[in-house]
């Protein structure tokens, strides 16, 4: 239901589109999700509620948590380059209240009960060569990068007993974003010739208060930089994979200038980061 709504939504938004899509345009959906097991997968139903072509890829994304978003976006930048004619449809659902255990007291339950709520969103991109007539400028995906640390299966993600999904979320993550997160983005930035100083957008995925603050510390940013995600966080929750692309729209909402570059990036289980520089143009 939440993903044939988002997918709607975005098809039929007038406010960066000229004229709305038709599920037929779509040549392949990527679905993103690690709050439940589905198969067939989701997306496969939802093609029951929308008249999508009987023709198009489906790529269901599971078990990347926070970072799936940011994983979605990328995997459909890769997709783009290979067929740059296509539109593709990345939708991020969660429902991370399905996973509640009211009968555990540990510290990761609590913790993860009170910052995780429910979210859903759905992303459309495009191939350069794709026919599409946005409304304002609109951020161009220059490069993604992944990277992953050996190991470290115990800092996030689900323990699965026998009555659900049981929440993994160590206190570390703060001090590993500081230590491991830094290095990471420096490296990615000297690949593209960019300076952190050049970032205007920095469009990041908030998975608390205290991951703001590690962003801040280690990617030398002020809380102006953080002022969306900080404003997400507040109003919905960390909803996992979709909240990082809440953070987007509200960049993408307001009219940037040509040229402007953005720093997307998302950390999830893994432990894993995915960074996306973005360029705002027409």
């Amino acid at each position: 239901q939440y993903s044939v709504e988002v997918i709607q939504r975005c098809l039929n938004s007038n406010e960066f589109l000229e004229t709305p899509l038709h599920p037929s345009e779509i040549d392949a959906i990527f679905f993103v999700s690690s709050t439940g097991i589905s198969t067939p997968s989701i997306d496969a139903r939802v093609m029951n509620h929308l008249p999508f072509s009987d023709r198009m890829k489906r790529i269901p994304l599971w078990g990347l948590g926070c970072a799936g978003g940011a994983s979605g976006i990328s995997r459909a930048f890769d997709y783009c380059k290979a067929h740059p004619t296509s539109k593709v449809l990345v939708v991020c659902i969660e429902l991370c209240s399905l996973t509640f255990q009211p009968n555990d007291f540990s510290k990761s339950n609590l913790i993860g009960a009170s910052l995780f709520a429910d979210g859903a969103a759905c992303a459309l991109v495009c191939g350069d060569e794709a026919k599409l007539a946005t409304t304002k400028s609109v951020p161009h995906i220059t490069a993604t990068a992944s990277k992953w640390m050996p190991d470290s299966e115990d800092v996030m993600g689900w323990d699965i007993k026998n009555n659900g999904l049981h929440v993994v979320f160590s206190k570390s993550i703060p001090s590993i974003i500081s230590t491991w997160l830094g290095p990471f983005i420096d490296e990615f930035l000297s690949e593209q010739h960019i300076k952190k100083e050049q970032l205007a957008n920095f469009v990041a995925h908030p998975g608390g208060k205290k991951v703001l603050q590690a962003y801040e510390q280690t990617l030398q940013l002020t809380e102006e930089h953080t002022n969306i995600s900080r404003d997400v966080l507040k109003k919905h929750g960390n909803m996992s994979s979709p909240t990082v692309l809440y953070v987007l729209e509200q960049f993408m909402k307001k009219q940037r200038s040509n040229d402007e570059l953005g720093l997307l990036v998302a950390l999830g289980p893994g432990f894993c980061g995915e960074a996306i520089l973005l360029n705002w143009r027409d």
